[in-house]
Parts: structure tokens; sequence; C-alpha cells
């Protein structure tokens, strides 16, 4: 749990509800590729080696990206879910014995500040995994954070498949995660893609690693617009606002 961290970021999805050919993590915002925000977060948490998952339009976005020599590149040649996408890293980490930070790359608000608290909660609980949550009214479409009677984390459940119940929980999945290296991928093992879009989920993990004995925890160190991912142009030109309303300090 001591070693240094090291962050995947999910980058290889083409983003068609953007309406343009570009990759969507290299759409701009604030003049630079909305994937560079992230890693800008992931330095500001001290992270030193980075992965970037790529897919659609790999070369470009390889490209975009070249200049940074911190990070490293894992193809995912088919779209078949973010745990699969993870599972392209294991080459690369196959001796990694520390945390894992996993994150999307169309999140350019996420901070520095949030990733440490996970890392910091991940060391001290000495767990398996550490899921970032948020709270919010507007939980509409997204992943709620299930706990039980005394406030421990059960599972995550999809908007889909959530019962009406379920469906009002405030607490949401930010899709920010830490994970213990070694355990992640044997955890990854264990997904099956036994559901309606036949894919991989890493959402499922954090399920299997408890009921493997392992101590997950649920998190409520994120704002909530550190969740905003960007699938839209409006969307695109919501998290801009946001960005140039910052400090310089925080942006």
């Amino acid at each position: 749990m001591r070693h240094d961290p090291v962050a995947v970021i999910l980058a290889a999805g083409e983003g068609r509800r953007m309406n343009s050919d570009l990759p969507k993590v290299l759409h701009p915002v604030l003049g630079r590729p909305m994937v560079e925000h992230v890693l800008d977060a992931v330095r500001a948490a001290g992270v030193r080696r980075t992965i970037v998952v790529i897919g659609y339009k790999a070369d470009q976005v390889r490209s975009a990206l070249s200049s940074h020599t911190d990070v490293e590149f894992a193809l995912q040649s088919e779209q078949k879910g973010t745990g699969h996408a993870v599972r392209m890293c294991a080459g690369l980490l196959s001796k990694h014995r520390g945390p894992v930070l996993v994150l999307s790359g169309d999140t350019p608000l996420l901070t520095g500040e949030s990733l440490v608290s996970l890392l910091d909660v991940m060391n001290r609980c000495e767990a398996a995994s550490v899921i970032g949550t948020a709270e919010t009214d507007a939980n509409e479409g997204l992943g709620r954070i299930v706990r039980d009677a005394d406030g421990a984390f059960l599972r995550i459940v999809e908007q889909k498949d959530a019962t009406p119940e379920e469906a009002t929980i405030r607490e949401i999945n930010t899709g920010c995660y830490a994970f213990d290296g070694r355990l992640l991928f044997d955890a990854l093992g264990n997904v099956r893609a036994d559901n309606r879009q036949q894919e991989y989920y890493l959402t499922d993990c954090p399920g299997i690693l408890l009921s493997g004995g392992h101590t997950v925890v649920a998190h409520r160190g994120f704002d909530i617009a550190e969740a905003m991912g960007v699938n839209t142009p409006d969307q695109l030109a919501a998290v801009e606002r946001v960005l140039q309303d910052r400090s310089p300090d925080d942006a």
C-alpha cells in the first residue's frame, strides 16, 4: 500500500454525441485537450506514472499526448466496457505492487485534492478499493451507492437496475477509484459480461472484492462537479464555464 500510485485514465471512447470526428478526450477545454486537465489532477496528487487507455483514433490521441513523458499507453482495440479497458493495462502493471487510480479521461473538473483523499483513505483503512462518491439531487442516470444499516458500502447499483427505493439515493459513484493493484486484476478476472451490453464493467470489481472478504470503502470526498463527464457539446461548454470560474490556483 505504501508503493507509489499509478493512474489509469480511460480514454478509448469515440464520443458520438459530441457530433465530431475528434476523439472525445481531445476536445478542447480552455484551449487544451480535456484529458490534459485530468493529467493535471493526477500530477497534483503526486502520481508520477500514468497509463492512458486509447482506442478510437488511438494514434491521434497518442500523438496529442506525446510530449508528456510520464504517460504510457495501452490499446483497447475493441470497446468491451470499462473493466475490459483496465484489463488492457495488465502487462504494463504486472510488477506494480501499489495503488492504482482509475479515472475517466472526460472529467476535466477533477482535482488533485480529491485524488489525494482517495489514496489517504485507502492507506488508513487498508482497503482493497476506495470509491469516490458525491451527493446530488440530480442523480438521474448515475450509479447509486448502496450502504448497509451501519453505513458500510454494499454495492453500486446502476440506474436501470435500481429499485424505486434505490433510485432515490443521493450518493452517486463519480467513476473515480483507488484499487490495490494486485487485487484489482484478480477481481477483473472474475468480472463477467452477463449484462444487456455484454460488456465487462469496472463497477463490478468493488463488489467482487467485498465478497472476497476485502475492505471496500465508499468515500464521500468529491464535489459533484468532479463527476461531470463530457458527453455532449453542451456539457463541454458547462465544464469550461466552471473552470473559468475557478481561481487560478484551483483550475
